[in-house]
């Protein structure tokens, strides 16, 4: 460690940009010392690789692939374990800087540089306007699944539902002690559900028929069964990028692991419930440790878990993919169905309902109501983390406030934004604006990322427990693919 423990950070704005009022603002005290803890084993702290797998099933996986599939056949399958690879480097070195600090990828952000860390966090607040397109989403299922209210328009119905799985969602935050481990419950039964109802649906004699074909194009493309539509870039852009949980959704397992108390955030804190009226100390800035023999094969054993931890959201991610676009192809490709608009769960419900009857209509919109609306729900929960995260490190006023107020502060605030802007288009298209927009943050942020672990973080905690040069060199592969897709993305739009 180069620099002294409890000093803050030295640095200054250039000249001209910013008055001295500003002058403190992103700015952290030093990381406090403190001891490595002992690696309780893997099932202990397994969750935040659930909760990652869980969340990814809402968008591309269950949207945007099956689209493409469906559209375009097989023509596309060969993009997507590899698109769904480049997020593990990443997820990887999101959850070491909050393993080996306690603190957020965020805090990590400001560290490196505040201007950058501030453009990201306006990136991100930009991208999340409109994450109440998945609770409308999820309202298509629950719609088709009841037609209540009788007697209104399908809009209206999906709108009812949508609002109403808000309003269950939101009292769920307010109301529970610690909000985390409702969450990680939820979603471990998410994961399971999900999973079960794909390979239930998997089972039909017409998609086993076309499994063979289906694992050959895994590797070699089919040729297009159909002009390609250049409208249909940013869904490509979209499925790409978000094949697992891309753009800045990819930051909330930092905040997941925070709440685990994996490694060195087992020091900090938990948000707690202001109706209990208990609350829980929440460090403004992480740890570090001396680096003796013995915390250094902690270390160790942490970042293998963690690796672990990352492989369950990645694979298990692939593998459900994987059976969504085997459905597609087998159900909807062959009649030409499409998921789009209002419809994106209700088409391909329509061809099961016609293979294998009620049964399998019902199961397929419940597969899909639990995909989509809690998504909804832990994006409210993660999104409120990083805004009171960031408004309480990075601005100085904001310090006079808990970060349990500013957490649920931004829990009301976000919940009030997504009930004005759900209705104000279809779901698809407010989920591809967000999406672009965390398109353009992946870029900048896995860089961001390598500069942290080559440059920021030996200098705060032992060199030894960093990132080797095997890590950093995939994470920057990962970068400069995402770099390669942005080119070709706003090339193609000119």
């Amino acid at each position: 460690m180069s620099l002294p423990y409890g000093k803050k950070e030295k640095g200054r704005f250039p000249k001209g940009i910013a008055p001295s009022f500003f002058a403190s603002w992103g700015r952290l005290d030093r990381l406090k010392p403190n001891s490595f803890p002992v690696f309780p084993g893997f099932w202990a702290m397994a969750g935040p690789g659930i909760v990652w797998m869980a969340l990814a099933q809402g968008s591309s996986e269950l949207i945007w692939w099956p689209y493409l599939i469906a559209k375009y056949g097989l023509a596309f399958l060969f993009l997507l374990i590899p698109a769904c690879l480049l997020q593990y480097p990443v997820n990887y070195a999101i959850g070491s800087y909050t393993l080996l600090t306690g603190e957020s990828i965020f805090q990590g952000f400001i560290r490196l540089n505040r201007f950058l860390a501030l453009f990201l966090w306006i990136l991100m607040t930009l991208s999340f306007l409109w994450f109440g397109a998945f609770a409308a989403a999820g309202g298509t299922a629950l719609q088709a699944m009841t037609d209540f209210p009788h007697g209104w328009s399908d809009k209206a119905q999906t709108l009812f539902w949508a609002y109403a799985s808000m309003v269950l969602f939101f009292s769920a935050i307010l109301f529970s002690r610690v909000i985390y481990p409702v969450i990680e419950k939820i979603m471990w039964f998410v994961a399971l559900v999900t999973l079960a109802g794909l390979l239930v649906a998997s089972f039909h004699p017409e998609v086993k028929m076309v499994l063979p074909r289906f694992l050959k194009a895994l590797l070699r493309p089919e040729p297009f069964p159909r002009l390609w539509d250049p409208a249909d870039a940013t869904k490509l852009l979209t499925a790409i990028t978000f094949a697992g949980l891309g753009g800045f959704w990819t930051l909330f397992y930092s905040y997941w692991l925070k709440e685990k108390g994996v490694g060195m955030a087992a020091h900090g804190g938990h948000v707690t419930s202001p109706i209990t009226g208990k609350t829980e100390a929440i460090p403004d800035v992480g740890f570090t440790f001396k680096g003796s023999g013995e915390e250094l094969k902690e270390a160790k054993r942490w970042k293998k878990f963690l690796l672990a931890d990352s492989g369950i959201g990645i694979f298990g991610n692939i593998f459900t993919t994987l059976l969504n676009c085997l459905l597609a192809f087998a159900l909807l490709h062959p009649k030409g169905l499409l998921p789009q608009g209002y419809e994106l769960a209700v088409t391909q419900a329509r061809f099961f309902e016609v293979s294998w009857g009620v049964v399998g209509w019902v199961l397929f919109l419940f597969v899909a109501a639990c995909f989509l609306s809690d998504t909804w729900f832990t994006t409210l929960d993660a999104v409120s983390r990083i805004q009171a995260d960031f408004f309480h490190s990075f601005f100085t006023p904001a310090k006079g406030k808990s970060f349990r107020w500013w957490y649920y502060f931004f829990v009301g605030l976000l919940t009030a934004v997504t009930f004005i802007t759900t209705p104000l288009g279809e779901p698809g298209t407010l989920i591809l604006l967000s999406a672009v927009l965390g398109f353009l943050g992946t870029v900048i942020f896995t860089f961001a990322l390598w500069a942290i672990h080559g440059k920021l973080l030996p200098k705060l905690v032992p060199q030894a427990a960093c990132l080797g040069p095997g890590a950093r060199f995939f994470l920057a592969l990962s970068g400069f693919f995402y770099l390669a897709l942005a080119i070709a993305y706003f090339s193609a739009l000119r």
